[in-house]
């Protein structure tokens, strides 16, 4: 892709995948998963990718957060990221985008699926589980993108988006970004570094996913 150029409208993942399948005869639906830490941009990534790509969009905070204010509320927490929460919430939140992804994958569509997978990133076996039940659904291609950024850009990106579920983290700042794991999923992905314009990122991962699955261009 050249410049602030949109992929053209008959250039979606899907005929991307049917390119690269196209020794085998049939074109699947493919599931791109978007990784990354607090204010890597995941949200923001993840539906301007989509848009791009003709996906259908899974963020597990759309999906599953009203749900979850309802349960914050009840245990009396302010940090959605409080182990309390997780605790009680994270088997269901990932169950509810998994389904919907596997339900999506099974009609035909392409999905992009957007959550911090932190046990995903840090457990392999976590990883291959999911990657099994998402190429079942359909046998497509099943991607890991991996958003990163320093301590540094994390920390001016949060102090700049100011958003009301960063209070609590920025109000023990250093505390909290000593203890936040920033290293790499442990399972194959395509790292890609999170700096820049949405457009700008979205155009690496667009040029990563062409190059590693040997699609053509489409400039």
């Amino acid at each position: 892709m050249v410049g602030n150029e949109r992929l053209p409208a008959m250039a979606t993942f899907s005929v991307w995948v049917q390119h690269s399948l196209m020794s085998k005869g049939d074109a699947r639906p493919a599931a791109l998963l978007i990784a990354g830490p607090p204010a890597s941009g995941k949200s923001t990534v993840g539906a301007s990718l989509a848009g791009t790509l003709g996906a259908t969009l899974i963020d597990q905070d759309l999906a599953t957060g009203p749900l979850l204010s309802v349960i914050v509320s009840l245990v009396n927490v302010n940090d959605i990221d409080d182990p309390r929460l997780v605790t009680l919430t994270r088997a269901g939140r990932y169950e509810t985008i998994t389904r919907l992804a596997e339900d999506n994958l099974r009609v035909g569509n392409t999905v992009l699926l957007v959550a911090p997978f932190t046990e995903e990133r840090r457990n392999l076996h976590a990883w291959e589980e999911l990657v099994d039940r998402l190429h079942r659904a359909a046998g497509g291609a099943v991607t890991m993108i991996w958003l990163y950024l320093s301590r540094e850009e994390l920390l001016q990106r949060m102090r700049a988006r100011g958003a009301d579920r960063d209070a609590a983290k920025l109000s023990r700042e250093q505390r909290f970004i000593d203890q936040l794991d920033l290293g790499p999923p442990v399972g194959p992905h395509i790292p890609i570094h999170a700096f820049g314009s949405v457009d700008q990122i979205v155009r690496s991962i667009l040029t990563q996913l062409r190059a590693d699955l040997a699609l053509p261009s489409t400039a």
